[in-house]
């Protein structure tokens, strides 16, 4: 991933260093758990500990440049060890052990590792769009549906929809987070042919995470889970970030992101202060579910393994949790310094429309009052065609129809806000169930 988008400490989980530092453990681990079944003495087990290498630049370079003769990485990776390690205990570092043993275990662990940092970030996005959905509740607003006016809501049940989703989200990678919080020692095939279960045990203990049963390889099915659940933070953020760009159009004027002492939003245009955040967030969402494709088709590997996989994931889970992080982190931010104007937000609902968000509860009232409701329809839809054309109240068009035979109290409840939203407390229970 491109330093831009890569956060330190999710990126420092992913450096060659890391990777290797890793396997070293997951090399040591099973030294360690050979020396607990007896088949190591002990002695040893604490030599191979002692001097093995300290992962640094140079010898991350050191195994590349092995790499180049054995042109396999984990077998390179091994040499190197074994050589600092030294003779006759070197000899059992990567005893009974398959290249996938070491690599998929390790992977597992980081993705672990990873997946904390997401669920980290993704519970401070709940905790912000739960606390900005309580401030807003009473907040009325425009409901649009198909880029229209609809009828009224209020910007906190926006929120509150908003901080549930995420929340899935949260559930989503907690789930994925388990799923990929395995291990497996067993071999070249999976049947611990060569190498004692309590071995695997071992291992897997001391990195948290749950010994499975597997070919060559952990399936795949897991990774593209972790896959997935990055792919719908991603996607709750674009929706988030669609809805800012909408409600921070010129002639829509609700909201506008957070803007900066000496920030330019144009390079031509001093006016500007483009959305530049939410953007941002959309455009990175799709690159999130790219990564889900070709996980899912890492799924189908050959037999008992093949190295199809290999290739791809060494770009997208790291790129994936790096995204996922960025943009959960960057949304939270979004959200927490998103610039609400609330009178905005009134007039645009009333006066803006004219009063036509109205229609449907003057309907309504029509239908109460005996009229037959396609009736009552014709009359409201050609009232509130006219009133947006001649820029006027829906109400004065209706009090001056004389097929409307409403009274005040009648269109002050159809027109009535606080009508209209009166069980938006039902919004305020769901998400005060929201751990946040």
């Amino acid at each position: 991933m491109i330093p831009r988008y890569s956060l330190p400490e999710m990126a420092a989980l992913f450096t060659e260093e890391a990777r290797l530092e890793m396997w070293l453990e997951v090399e040591l681990l099973a030294v360690e758990g050979w020396a607990e079944v007896g088949a190591v003495p002990r002695e040893v087990a604490a030599a191979v500990r002692a001097r093995a290498p300290k992962v640094t630049p140079e010898l991350v370079a050191a195994v590349n440049d092995r790499e180049r003769v054995t042109d396999h990485d984990v077998a390179a990776f091994v040499d190197v060890v074994q050589d600092a390690v030294g003779p006759p205990e070197g000899s059992w570092v990567h005893y009974g052990l398959t290249s996938s043993d070491v690599v998929d275990t390790a992977l597992c662990a980081t993705l672990t590792r990873a997946a904390d940092l997401l669920l980290d970030a993704s519970a401070a996005l709940v905790s912000v769009l739960k606390a900005r959905a309580l401030e807003f509740m009473d907040t009325p607003m425009a409901g649009r549906t198909h880029g229209m006016h609809a009828e009224p809501t209020t910007f906190g049940a926006k929120l509150a929809l908003w901080c549930l989703q995420a929340d899935r989200d949260r559930s989503r990678l907690g789930a994925a987070r388990d799923k990929v919080a395995v291990g497996k020692l067993s071999g070249a095939v999976g049947t611990y042919s060569n190498i004692d279960p309590r071995v695997e045990d071992h291992v897997c203990g001391a990195l948290g995470l749950t010994p499975v049963p597997a070919t060559q390889v952990i399936a795949r099915d897991r990774h593209a889970e972790l896959l997935w659940s990055c792919a719908s933070a991603g996607a709750t953020l674009e929706m988030i970030g669609t809805e800012v760009r909408h409600l921070a159009r010129t002639e829509v004027g609700e909201v506008e992101e957070a803007f900066g002492a000496g920030q330019k939003g144009s390079s031509a245009m001093p006016h500007k202060r483009n959305p530049i955040l939410s953007e941002r967030l959309s455009g990175l969402a799709r690159v999130l579910r790219g990564y889900l494709g070709a996980g899912l088709e890492d799924v189908a590997l050959w037999h008992e393994r093949d190295i199809s996989h290999s290739s791809v994931e060494r770009v997208v889970l790291p790129d994936a949790c790096l995204l996922a992080y960025y943009v959960l982190r960057r949304g939270a931010g979004l959200v927490q310094n998103l610039v609400v104007h609330e009178q905005r937000m009134r007039w645009n609902v009333v006066e803006g429309s004219f009063g036509l968000v109205f229609s449907q509860p003057v309907l309504l009232a029509l239908v109460e009052s005996g009229m037959a409701r396609d009736g009552a329809y014709r009359i409201v839809q050609r009232d509130t065609r006219l009133a947006w054309e001649e820029r006027r109240p829906l109400r004065t068009m209706l009090e001056a129809d004389p097929e409307v035979t409403l009274d005040a109290a009648a269109l002050d409840r159809a027109f009535s806000l606080e009508r209209a939203l009166h069980h938006v407390s039902r919004f305020r229970e769901a998400i005060e169930e929201v751990e946040g």
